[in-house]
């Protein structure tokens, strides 16, 4: 048979980390969302805050099209799941130019339950 016998409609997955619930890994690491975000926040405020706990491997600080001030959040990913754990219990409440920052994973798996 002379056909493709290439390896279509098989993709690519992340490695199970056995964890049932909670925060869910994205490709690249662990992914957290910071609101409370001040407007006139820069992303070098939020880098030089949470680089303290490990290496931030992404950062989006989204803005207002309209007045070009921050939306109140951004997205921080980190490497390691401890590095973002630890940002979550340790910034969540803290000030950062007059904005009180609340932390917690940007994504969560969904439980498992069986399909019927």
């Amino acid at each position: 048979d002379d056909r493709y016998a290439g390896r279509g409609g098989e993709f690519e997955t992340l490695e199970d980390d056995d964890r049932v619930g909670g925060p869910a890994r994205s490709i690249e690491g662990w992914v957290v969302i910071v609101t409370g975000v001040h407007e006139e926040a820069q992303e070098d405020d939020l880098y030089e805050a949470f680089a303290n706990f490990g290496a931030i491997k992404n950062l989006h600080l989204n803005l207002d099209r309209r007045s070009g001030f921050v939306k109140g959040y951004c997205f921080i990913e980190f490497e390691k799941y401890a590095e973002a754990q630890d940002a979550i219990t340790q910034m969540s409440g803290e000030l950062l130019l007059e904005g009180t920052l609340q932390v917690d994973w940007a994504f969560a798996k969904a439980p498992t339950e069986r399909r019927r």
